[in-house]
């Protein structure tokens, strides 16, 4: 197959696999903060946190219900026929069937006065809230670097597609001059062959890269709801962020106190130990007031005709003496999960600190990084310029020429990935640390800009 036809097959895949990125919807080119909006009102997963964090809310209110008190309505009436059957005065027996409707109704209030178990479940109650408040703040941290992670592979993506078409692009050209000068009786057979080989592993490369954007964009499209054709580029100036510098137990600290996903498995053993209260309180005694009120009209046959209303308060206390061993395993089946909820807090705290670990050593030496791989790319680029010359000397042959190209495009790939996950280092770091926060995000978002 000729290079024009080669060319004409690849562009027809290219617009098909477009085409089927067009919008069933709506489609727009999208910045980063525009997609992170997006994703706050689109993004299942973190709505499934929003709606597990409302329904967190009310265990405040489930804790403390059993501290206040309760109030009670109760309300009865009904029709009774009755037959009485009682001597007269005479010592006659006399029948008398009443046909009549009673009623009942009562108010009642009861107060705790001493409950151990109400006490607990307030207190696991409140634990239980601030858990789920700590949980949204994880989830709210953890879509942005999920979208920040989808929006850098997509931009790598497209990166990669241009860096493979105009590699593509200069071994077609190099094809051409291999042509030309065979022609002349000036080139060799070999020298075509090895173009036309990594001319065909570069029109590859280029399909592939065209589906991973593709694809990418999807991921990106699935967050925000949307379809996304185009996103914004990253500005050919970089510079590193103004990171702090402090030490790895200064950071340890720091997490320590503001991590949301430590302060989260502390709440989790914090309910873990009010369960074992609210089991032990099965043991212990309890001591309401009781308070009711109620009105009875011709309740029974003895109170026929008749109105009563009775006021009445008192005290009432309720000794546990045995439950067929229940409260007894309940309580060490809740120290067993008490114990389960502090190893999860130890396996935390290593998952945090591992994690900031991992993060502070590329956030840290990415300037050394980025500068050799600067270098690199100038390096590559004389390269490919240098070796250019050598060959119409007779110095070099066809195939560095080649070699030369791919190591330009494959550093120029490094740069790129080494810059987007320096980006999501910073960030990682900073959720690590539990500092993460929205102003960071956009700090990212300026170094991707409509027009580049």
């Amino acid at each position: 197959m000729s290079v024009p036809k080669r060319q004409g097959v690849l562009n027809a895949a290219c617009i098909t696999i477009t085409m089927l990125l067009l919008p069933t919807g709506s489609a727009c080119a999208i910045g980063l903060m525009q997609a992170y909006d997006a994703a706050l009102q689109h993004d299942a997963i973190y709505h499934a946190a929003l709606s597990e964090h409302e329904a967190g809310q009310q265990y405040k209110a489930l804790g403390r219900s059993g501290l206040l008190p309760t109030l009670q309505y109760n309300y009865g009436t009904g029709k009774n026929k009755a037959r009485i059957t009682a001597p007269d005065a005479l010592g006659v027996p006399v029948t008398n069937d009443p046909d009549y409707t009673s009623a009942t109704s009562s108010i009642s209030l009861r107060q705790s006065l001493f409950n151990l178990d109400a006490l607990a479940r307030y207190r696991q109650g409140m634990a239980q809230t601030d858990f789920s408040d700590a949980q949204l703040i994880t989830r709210r941290q953890d879509l942005m670097i999920r979208l920040v992670m989808a929006y850098t592979d997509a931009k790598y993506a497209q990166d990669q597609l241009m860096l493979y078409l105009a590699q593509r692009n200069a071994f077609a050209e190099q094809r051409k001059v291999n042509d030309r000068l065979f022609q002349k009786g000036e080139g060799s057979r070999t020298d075509m062959l090895e173009t036309q080989a990594k001319l065909d592993v570069a029109e590859a490369q280029v399909i592939e890269a065209t589906d991973n954007v593709a694809i990418s964009l999807n991921a990106l499209a699935v967050m925000t709801g949307s379809t996304v054709l185009q996103i914004d580029g990253m500005g050919p100036e970089f510079r590193l962020l103004p990171l702090p510098q402090p030490g790895i137990e200064e950071w340890k600290t720091i997490a320590g106190k503001n991590n949301a996903e430590l302060i989260a498995a502390r709440f989790a053993e914090q309910i873990a130990e009010q369960e074992i209260s609210k089991s032990r309180a099965g043991h212990a005694p309890r001591l309401d007031l009781n308070l009711s009120i109620s009105h009875n009209r011709s309740e029974t046959l003895t109170t026929y005709k008749q109105d009563s209303t009775v006021r009445s308060i008192g005290l009432q206390l309720v000794v546990p003496l045995y439950a067929g061993g229940y409260v007894s395993a309940l309580t060490t089946q809740a120290v067993a999960n008490r114990d389960k909820a502090r190893a999860d807090l130890d396996a935390t705290t290593n998952k945090v600190m591992l994690e900031l670990r991992k993060q502070i050593s590329p956030a840290q030496n990415s300037a050394a990084k980025m500068a050799a791989l600067e270098k690199s790319v100038d390096s590559a680029t004389q390269l490919v310029r240098a070796t250019r010359e050598s060959v119409r000397g007779g110095v070099r042959i066809n195939l560095d020429v080649l070699n030369a190209e791919q190591q330009l495009v494959a550093t120029k790939r490094d740069l790129m990935q080494a810059r987007y996950n320096y980006l999501i280092s910073f960030l990682k770091l900073r959720m690590a640390a539990g500092t993460l926060e929205t102003d960071d995000l956009r700090t990212v978002a300026r170094y991707f800009s409509a027009e580049n």
